[in-house]
């Protein structure tokens, strides 16, 4: 017979099986609760977003009369350290000349818009189309500066017109696209099918 504080080796082994388990999930807790600390410091909460949108539409009227429509899946709002609004997943814009009718598109896989300064950058896979020449120009970024009415690229350029192919080394225009133009162009090929 067993005194109370002797326990059998078969009672002992069966103790030990049953504790494994919680010293393996503690062990993982304790091996995964690790914080880079340097990251840590990088983190400010004034860097925070202030407001977060999904699926906008966005429209800029003067006078009664649309001048640009700005749709876009996501949009983040920031105050600090300056106010800008961020398009990460991109944009779609329709921009309206003075009868109302579309002039052109803007379409960009990532925009930012610095508010005080009136400037909107779009980059990555920026397509623009001209309804007025039928011209459709593809850059990596353009910039749209609303206080002095114009829009920009210093980029390179690839501009299709049906079977003609224009390149050059910037674009240019007002933000109505009533003269928009390819700077420094390098050439233009015509195909024949």
């Amino acid at each position: 017979m067993y005194s109370a504080d002797r326990q059998s080796p078969r009672t002992a082994r069966k103790r030990a099986a049953g504790a494994l388990p919680c010293f393996v999930l503690l062990a993982l807790l304790l091996a995964s609760c690790r914080n880079d600390m340097e990251k840590v410091r990088l983190f400010d909460p004034q860097n925070l977003p202030q407001q977060s949108l999904d699926t906008i539409r966005a429209v800029r009227s003067l006078g009664g009369k649309k001048q640009m429509v700005l749709s876009a899946p996501r949009v983040v709002v920031y105050d600090k350290p300056e106010r800008k609004t961020v398009y990460p997943d991109g944009i779609d814009m329709m921009i309206f000349d003075n009868a109302g009718a579309v002039a052109a598109s803007i379409k960009a896989e990532y925009a930012h818009s610095l508010d005080e300064k009136k400037i909107v950058e779009a980059r990555r896979n920026v397509v623009i189309i001209d309804f007025g020449s039928g011209d459709t120009s593809y850059l990596n970024s353009i910039v749209w500066n609303s206080a002095e009415h114009r829009i920009y690229s210093n980029d390179t350029v690839k501009s299709v017109n049906g079977k003609r192919i224009t390149y050059g080394d910037g674009f240019e225009s007002d933000d109505e696209f009533t003269a928009p133009r390819i700077l420094h162009q390098r050439g233009t090929m015509t195909f024949e099918e």
